[in-house]
């Protein structure tokens, strides 16, 4: 019996909104990730992380001018209101303007991939990881975008590095659980990681139901 297909909930509508608070005019920290900061970064290329319940707050110091800023936060709303083109448009003039703001390629590649223009999704997040390497948000999208594109070992590959950066990112514990359940036949890998998530979101019905569901295949000596 065929099993219905899983829906993989991107981190996309979270990560456009956590990602907010990376890009700063002149240090001015806007957005809410800036009332939690620990300092001021030495470095305009660094991204401070800091844990907080349910998930975390990522920071990053780059001087832009106001225009540039108003542009990125205008980019962040279309691309929440489903207005891909000018969003898209907008975020490709601020990374031109604010090549080192890591928050706007990842933006621009989540929209690509909305719009699914998946090479230049992947693109633009691994100029994103060119930035910054250990940029958990972005390793979780460019597994996403390989997921989708069939190359399901390199989707793997990303989850597990986000993961490797921030082992409690409960989207990518998600998200790298669909990939073992259903597209790598792997259940012993997508129980772990289904069981990670539901630790840090004990209120995901869904998952929940997967989890059963992923234990009696398994007892029962079924294909995952």
């Amino acid at each position: 019996m065929m099993r219905p297909a899983r829906i993989v909930r991107s981190l996309s509508t979270a990560a456009v909104l956590l990602l907010l608070g990376l890009l700063v005019a002149a240090g001015t920290a806007r957005g809410a990730a800036s009332t939690n900061r620990k300092a001021e970064l030495p470095e305009p290329t660094r991204v401070e992380v800091e844990a907080q319940p349910g998930g975390f707050v990522m920071t990053q110091k780059v001087k832009v001018s106001a225009a540039v800023q108003s542009d990125y936060d205008a980019a962040v709303r279309m691309v929440e209101q489903e207005r891909y083109d000018s969003g898209i448009a907008t975020l490709q003039q601020v990374t031109e303007q604010a090549p080192q703001a890591t928050a706007a390629h990842i933006n621009l590649g989540i929209a690509y991939a909305r719009r699914g223009e998946l090479d230049l999704a992947e693109d633009s997040l691994r100029r994103a990881l060119e930035l910054n390497p250990r940029h958990p948000v972005a390793y979780n999208e460019l597994g996403l975008v390989q997921r989708r594109k069939g190359e399901f070992a390199a989707a793997r590959r990303s989850y597990e590095s986000a993961l490797s950066v921030f082992p409690d990112f409960h989207y990518a514990h998600r998200n790298l659980g669909v990939l073992c359940d259903l597209y790598l036949g792997a259940p012993g890998c997508a129980l772990e990681h289904y069981e990670a998530y539901a630790r840090a979101v004990p209120g995901d019905e869904e998952v929940t139901k997967w989890i059963a569901e992923l234990r009696n295949r398994t007892a029962q000596g079924g294909n995952p």
